[in-house]
C-alpha cells in the first residue's frame, strides 16, 4: 500500500537531505580533529563531534542517567551521564564534542560520563 505522503513527497527528497546533512557533519568532524563515530571501536579512547539527535532519562539502579544520542554523519554514539537528569545546554539539535572511552553494551557504542564541550549555536 502506498501512503499519501510517499506520493506527495518522494523518498528521494528525504534521502538527498539526509545525505547532505551527513556530509556537512563529516566535514565538521574533521575540522575539530575528532574521529568519525563509524570508525570507533570498543575500548579505545576517542574524541567525537556531532549533533545531539535525542535525549532520554533512564533509570539506572538507584540513580537516573541522562542519555544523549549523537550523530556525526558516519554513525551514532550514546553519551551517558550517570546521576544526571539534566545538563544545561545539552539539548536536541546542539553540536557537541565529547571525549571518553568507547564501550559496547548490547552492540551499541556508548561513552559513560564523557568530558564534553558544547559548540556555539549557529547565528540565525
Amino acid at each position: 500500500m502506498i501512503s499519501w505522503a510517499s506520493r506527495l513527497l518522494p523518498g528521494r527528497l528525504f534521502h538527498d537531505h539526509d545525505q547532505s546533512e551527513a556530509a556537512d557533519l563529516v566535514d565538521r568532524v574533521e575540522d575539530v580533529g575528532a574521529e568519525p563515530i563509524g570508525g570507533c571501536t570498543r575500548g579505545t579512547r576517542v574524541r567525537v563531534c556531532g549533533t545531539i539527535r535525542s535525549l532520554a532519562i533512564r533509570p539506572q539502579a538507584e540513580s537516573p542517567a541522562l542519555v544523549a544520542e549523537v550523530f556525526d554523519g558516519s554513525g551514532h554514539v550514546s553519551l551517558v551521564w550517570m546521576g544526571r537528569r539534566r545538563i544545561p545546554g545539552v539539548e536536541v539539535g546542539r553540536s557537541i564534542i565529547a571525549e571518553g572511552r568507547i564501550t559496547c553494551p548490547d552492540a551499541d557504542l556508548v561513552i559513560y560520563n564523557p568530558v564534553y564541550t558544547l559548540q556555539p549555536r549557529p547565528q540565525a
